[in-house]
């Protein structure tokens, strides 16, 4: 195979990590058979919820060159979010990677000037497509192919020495550049923090996740009402939940030790439920204008905020009879 010369394949790296991202690596396209079969297995289980899109993406997931002809390369680069400055409250929080500019504008920006960089260094023509979270591609399976990093219990991947706290993207190239050995490396050993910490359950042993069980799920991607029961799954989160990353021992990083491209927004940082059920349209429009909850909209932000004050109330009356 006519790989790029190593050089090309470092400078790409150096690049990458001067914009900002905590790492990159880079993989053949090829089938990626156990991650499709773990998809296909969470969608025959019904463990994907009302997410549809998982099923209607399953060929292009099988087979990147469907999304990208003649794709040869896959770069995987993980971008990290700023840590969380204040503990989880439980009058109600929004998720770390939440309180930030939209990750997916960003991410894609920045792939976008690598691509740039690339086709610069190339002497041939270079293609190229950007992937984000939103396009159906096995993103931790091309990333564990990559070399730069390996699914957890908690079935976030994990970085070594960066911790889960990362966003994911994907450059699929229509050139070979020789790619990278997976890591030879268990992150988790008999670490069972995750899994004891989630709330609800949703973890429902390590590496499988019950997704109508998870907060985040809840809060995001669940479009209609709440049962009495979901509501009562969500605690005080508003918006997506920290728990598995907060107590995750590859995320407690040394301040100072881990740079981020991302400012959080305070104003989203401090928001409760009783401020979000007092906003209007043009007052959510201007909180959540250019963030990832943007898509969430008013009317799921105040059904989020309606179960964490039911929550608070119930916890309030339980203190009282006791």
């Amino acid at each position: 195979m006519d790989y790029e010369t190593a050089t090309l394949k470092e400078s790409i790296r150096e690049k990458a990590r001067g914009l900002g991202f905590l790492d990159v690596g880079f993989a053949s396209v090829k089938p990626q058979g156990a991650a499709m079969d773990h998809i296909r297995k969470m969608v025959a289980e019904g463990r994907h919820g009302e997410m549809g899109y998982i099923e209607s993406g399953m060929n292009e997931r099988e087979n990147p060159a469907m999304l990208f002809p003649g794709a040869r390369t896959i770069i995987s680069a993980a971008l990290p979010w700023p840590e969380r400055q204040i503990p989880y409250d439980p009058r109600g929080t929004v998720s770390s990677h939440a309180v930030i500019p939209d990750y997916h504008k960003t991410v894609r920006d920045l792939l976008l000037e690598l691509l740039e960089y690339i086709s610069l260094q190339h002497d041939a023509r270079v293609n190229g497509m950007v992937c984000v979270d939103s396009s159906p591609v096995l993103e931790k399976a091309w990333a564990e192919a990559a070399g730069i990093g390996k699914t957890g219990k908690n079935t976030l991947l994990i970085v070594p020495g960066g911790g889960s706290r990362i966003f994911l993207g994907e450059l699929l190239l229509d050139i070979a550049i020789e790619p990278d050995e997976p890591l030879d490396w268990e992150p988790c050993g008999s670490c069972r923090a995750c899994l004891e910490s989630c709330p609800t359950g949703a973890l429902i042993q390590a590496g499988m996740l019950d997704a109508t069980r998870c907060i985040s799920y809840l809060t995001i991607e669940l479009k209609r009402e709440f049962t009495g029961q979901e509501a009562s799954m969500t605690e005080g989160w508003l918006y997506g939940c920290d728990r598995c990353t907060e107590v995750c021992p590859h995320n407690e990083v040394r301040p100072g030790s881990r740079r981020s491209v991302f400012t959080p927004i305070e104003p989203l940082v401090n928001l409760t439920a009783r401020n979000a059920m007092e906003l209007t349209g043009s007052g959510f429009r201007k909180l959540f204008a250019g963030t990832p909850g943007m898509r969430l909209g008013l009317r799921r932000l105040k059904r989020n905020a309606r179960a964490v004050l039911g929550n608070e109330g119930k916890k309030r009356a339980q203190t009282d009879k006791s």
